[in-house]
């Protein structure tokens, strides 16, 4: 069976003229999912039908809803406790549930899971691609397979997770999945990154703030040997709180940014406070800290490069100190 090819492209999965689009369905619409479903409806398919329980799946037929000829809804489990295990699991399954339903398609697109709501970008992206081998190694997917493509909106994604795939295959332009490189570093992805430590970051979960969380924070955290992740409490439904408050109750350190003197972050920070967990605050201007932190030690930034560069050091800093290590 020849190997199928792996890409990342910008663009909308909606729009993706492949033989099958996969998402995930997580016992609540959201995102891609939900705007696939609803173009379904609309479109006449049943909505009951578009909801399968964890373990299961729906294969339908596009309508001409989208540009795929079929479509994929994998269940899993609720949103909250879909982690990096659970995402390798769905890739895996996704190929598997194709080989039965339509072991002749030639092309599939994804998205990626994960960061939209919390977990870090680069562990959720190797977790589904390393789903995806397993599949692929296993012999258990559509045998005339030719190329899967992870489809992301977002431009500086889609970048980064261009390069995170030429690292793991060091191929230049398409990834190879026949090749050996990289089967090291994917082998535990998922089934070990609950143990690995990470670092939560308390701030605004706001599009305007993504160029500060990924390239101000989130570089100098994986620097500094830890996975990043922050919540977005607006996506979850249910307790949210509990997810949030389990991991910064587990994580190595906590990283708040204070600058919009956001009442969601202030009360991760006291939380994270309560169960002993160590701090960085972060600010732009000084004047923005309300009085219960204006005794406390922050760092201040002019831009996203001083942001990054006062992180990491601090990162250093508190490593060389003892300040920073892994928590069960």
């Amino acid at each position: 069976m020849a190997q199928p090819k792996i890409q990342v492209v910008e663009g909308s999965i909606d729009e993706a003229a492949v033989d099958v689009i996969a998402l995930k369905y997580a016992q609540a619409p959201y995102g891609a999912d939900k705007l696939i479903a609803a173009l379904l409806a609309e479109a006449g398919e049943e909505p009951a039908y578009l909801k399968p329980r964890p373990g299961g799946y729906r294969y339908l037929p596009g309508r001409g809803a989208v540009s795929a000829r079929h479509v994929l809804l994998v269940g899993v489990v609720m949103l909250q406790q879909f982690g990096y295990k659970q995402i390798r699991e769905f890739a895996k399954k996704v190929l598997t549930a194709l080989a039965g339903e339509a072991p002749s398609i030639r092309s599939l697109a994804v998205t990626l899971h994960g960061p939209g709501y919390g977990l870090d970008e680069t562990e959720a992206f190797e977790a589904e691609i390393a789903g995806f081998l397993d599949a692929i190694r296993e012999g258990d997917c559509p045998g005339d397979l030719q190329e899967i493509l992870v489809v992301e909106r977002n431009r500086g994604r889609c970048a980064r997770l261009g390069r995170a795939l030429r690292e793991l295959f060091i191929e230049v332009d398409e990834i190879d999945t026949s090749s050996t490189a990289g089967a090291e570093r994917l082998g535990s992805v998922g089934y070990e990154s609950e143990n690995k430590a990470h670092v939560f970051v308390a701030m605004p979960f706001r599009e305007d703030m993504d160029d500060l969380y990924h390239y101000g924070i989130q570089q100098a955290v994986k620097d500094a040997g830890f996975l990043c992740e922050r919540a977005d409490l607006a996506t979850f439904t249910g307790d949210v709180l509990r997810w949030v408050q389990e991991r910064i109750r587990s994580c190595a350190l906590l990283v708040a940014d204070l600058s919009e003197a956001n009442p969601n972050v202030y009360l991760e920070v006291g939380f994270a406070w309560g169960c002993g967990v160590p701090a960085v605050l972060l600010v732009r201007d000084t004047d923005c800290l309300r009085f219960d932190v204006r005794g406390q030690r922050c760092l201040t930034y002019r831009n996203i490069r001083d942001l990054e560069e006062s992180l990491r050091r601090e990162l250093r800093n508190l490593a060389g100190g003892g300040g920073v290590a892994g928590r069960a």
